[in-house]
This record gives C-alpha cells, sequence and structure tokens, in this order.
C-alpha cells in the first residue's frame, strides 16, 4: 500500500474528520470564552476590587528610552488568561460529564435478547439429544 492510499484511508476515517470539526469549534469557542471573561467577567471584578482593568496591570522591568519601547511584564493578560482557561476547562469538564451520564443510561436501558435463528435452535435441539443420550447408562 503506497503513502498516498494510507493517507488517505487515515484522512477519511470519521475519528480524524470528527477531531478537525471539534478543533475548529474550539477554536471559536475559545474566542467566545475570551470575550466573555475580557468584556462581561472582568470588567465587574476589576469594579469591585477599585476599578482595576486587569489588562493594565503591568510592571515596568525598563522605560521605554526614545524609540526603543519599554520592557513590560503583563500579568494582568496572564491573569486574564487564566480565568480565561478555568472557564474553558468548566465547559468541557460540564460537556464530558452530560455525554458521560448520557451513555450511562444507555448501557442501563434494557436490551432485548436477539431471537435465535430456525439453524441455532436445530442445532441447540440436536445438543439437548446428545446430552440426554450419554446421560443414559
Amino acid at each position: 500500500m503506497g503513502v498516498i492510499s494510507e493517507f488517505k484511508a487515515f484522512a477519511v476515517k470519521g475519528n480524524v474528520v470528527d477531531m478537525a470539526v471539534g478543533i475548529i469549534i474550539g477554536a471559536a469557542f475559545g474566542k467566545i470564552v475570551s470575550s466573555f471573561v475580557g468584556d462581561v467577567i472582568m470588567p465587574p471584578i476589576g469594579l469591585l476590587i477599585g476599578g482595576v482593568d486587569f489588562s493594565d496591570l503591568a510592571v515596568t522591568l525598563k522605560a521605554a528610552e526614545g524609540t526603543t519601547p519599554a520592557v513590560v511584564m503583563a500579568y494582568g493578560k496572564f491573569i486574564q488568561s487564566i480565568i480565561d482557561f478555568i472557564i474553558v476547562a468548566f465547559a468541557i469538564f460540564m460537556g464530558v460529564k452530560a455525554i458521560n451520564r448520557l451513555k450511562r443510561e444507555e448501557a442501563v436501558a434494557p436490551t432485548v435478547p436477539p431471537v435465535p435463528t430456525p439453524q441455532e435452535i436445530l442445532l441447540a435441539e440436536i445438543r439437548d439429544q446428545l446430552k440426554s443420550l450419554n446421560n443414559k447408562p
């Protein structure tokens, strides 16, 4: 099997396509969460702690000199990224928890035993007759 045909077999598998869709949706979801945190969550938190805007929190390591920009450690953006991560992780946790609950409900659902085919019925009768013959002295 050539490399191209192997790649084609790999690329069209359902899991690869599902993973690609998940990555694309995850990237879009990340943008929504970043906007939610930056525009909805952080302003009230900043107001509660004295009107602080987290994105402005930074420590200047070296002041700007002429055309050289200042060197700053923007820890406020880092705090905002941590909050983004926590929200995304919690949302994923809740989604996985819901999926696992659905899977458990499917597993608990009673299953109907398969109806034996005529061949299986005949074979069972033959087996039973052979057992009864072997049990006679």
